[in-house]
């Protein structure tokens, strides 16, 4: 058996050299989001705050750039769509209190409870539209907050330097909305 020499053990390990260094190397993925702080306002947050279950409801934040630069990537994250289980021996203590049918168009990341409509100009307003379905009844408050960027470099701030969001709280009634199929349609009709 002959003996490896250095020239032939360095032949060898070049190639595994640039397998690892391909392994979580490249650049970070907020390098390119630009790091400040970007004046917004929220002109406006909806939803029903009395609904039932099985309901359809709409939930709307909008959100101006009351700057003077664009922001990166205009984001809202919504909290408490789930709640919290405290049973025992359940896979995920995470539960839905509403199930998101659509969110906002164009709006899905890679974040949990976060969706990003792009750049938005300096002057210029974007809505956030949430299409969901209440599933769980009760008492329980939503809280939204916006960000300027997905990775923390970009901040959005109201005009006195708080962090812009808000909470709505909602009574979701156990009593399933009244609803029928016409006949003629085939569209569902919701009673009042």
């Amino acid at each position: 058996m002959g003996s490896l020499r250095p020239a032939r053990i360095v032949a060898c390990l070049a190639p595994l050299a640039l397998v690892v260094a391909g392994c979580g190397g490249g650049t970070r993925q907020d390098a390119g989001e630009p790091s400040g702080t970007y004046r917004v306002e929220v002109l406006d947050a909806s939803f029903p705050t009395r609904q039932s279950l099985a309901e359809p409801a709409v939930m709307r934040v909008q959100v101006h750039n009351s700057g003077t630069k664009a922001i990166p990537d205009v984001a809202v994250t919504v909290d408490s769509f789930d709640s919290t289980s405290q049973q025992q021996g359940l896979a995920s203590d995470e539960r839905p209190v509403w199930i998101v049918d659509q969110g906002p168009v164009g709006g899905t990341t890679a974040y949990v409870n976060t969706w990003a409509l792009g750049r938005l100009p300096a002057g210029a307003t974007r809505t956030f539209t949430w299409h969901v379905t209440a599933v769980a009844a009760g008492r329980h408050t939503v809280s939204y907050r916006v960000a300027a960027g997905l990775n923390g470099k970009a901040r959005a701030r109201l005009a006195g330097g708080g962090v812009p969001g808000g909470s709505i709280t909602v009574a979701i009634s156990g009593k399933p909305a009244q609803a029928v199929v016409d006949p003629a349609t085939g569209d569902v009709v919701r009673k009042p």
